[in-house]
């Protein structure tokens, strides 16, 4: 099973280690694409570091006053101490989902099928080393322009071998869903979740999408795949495993959609 990932805005921040070594990083054949846009990143920052407003770097990165820090940040990538994706990560999604608490066999899973998606490095294992960075893929630098649309061609050529012939679980939000969608053959075994809050009102069941349950319940419902070591293949599959695991379960029309409700 391949799990997509998106990133979280909530990052921690490495105090010591060695600083990003590209090459040593998963995906290899994204190398040169990641190089193309660390580059224009840290050139961006660096012109607009010394600017009271932020200059470019805090129009082209959408930064409010209070966020200007992040573009020392990113200016200073090349040399900043590094740390797993599996513990840069923190928002919501990521504290449900407790990477640091799962157990040996679980974290093995984890490391084996999850790809974390990013504007900066396209994607990532949780094992690859990076420093703390700001650039969502919402972002469009002047010179790789938007960034979902840059970022495509690159992941067609290397995310079908990575998702092998098992199921592929889409967690992303829309905006990381806009850099790579899986071809035909592959689409076929993708399963997409969407989290419904259910409510009564005036005796009609309403539905709607909620963002922070959505990210919760995303990252409770992988902790519990991760832990249960389940290993379906399709998207029907999934949905029994998920139901046998206290999940309340829908999939219209029988495809890759698969609706989680909260009551």
């Amino acid at each position: 099973m391949l799990v997509l990932l998106p990133p979280s805005e909530g990052k921690a921040t490495a105090v010591r280690g060695r600083p990003l070594a590209l090459d040593r990083l998963s995906l290899p054949a994204l190398t040169g694409a990641r190089a193309a846009v660390l580059d224009e990143l840290v050139r961006l920052c660096e012109d607009s570091r010394d600017d009271e407003d932020g200059g470019k770097a805090a129009e082209v990165l959408g930064l409010t006053p209070g966020l200007r820090g992040e573009i020392a940040k990113n200016a200073a990538l090349r040399s900043a101490p590094t740390l797993p994706a599996a513990d840069l990560y923190t928002g919501v999604l990521y504290d449900a989902l407790g990477l640091a608490t799962l157990d040996t066999a679980a974290l093995r899973r984890a490391r084996r099928s999850v790809l974390v998606f990013s504007g900066l490095w396209g994607a990532l294992r949780l094992a690859d080393r990076v420093p703390s960075y700001r650039c969502s893929m919402g972002v469009r630098l002047p010179g790789a322009g938007a960034l979902a649309t840059y970022w495509r061609p690159h992941l067609d050529a290397v995310l079908p071998d990575a998702a092998g012939s098992g199921l592929v679980l889409d967690l992303r939000s829309s905006a990381y869903a806009a850099a790579w969608k899986p071809p035909a053959a592959l689409a076929r075994r993708t399963a997409t979740v969407r989290v419904l809050q259910v409510t009564v009102v005036d005796g009609v069941e309403k539905r709607s999408v909620v963002s922070h349950f959505n990210k919760a319940t995303k990252g409770t419902l992988l902790r519990s795949l991760l832990a249960a070591g389940a290993t379906p293949k399709t998207p029907t599959a999934l949905a029994g495993v998920l139901r046998d695991l206290g999940f309340e379960v829908e999939q219209p029309g029988g495809g890759g959609q698969l609706d989680v409700l909260l009551r």
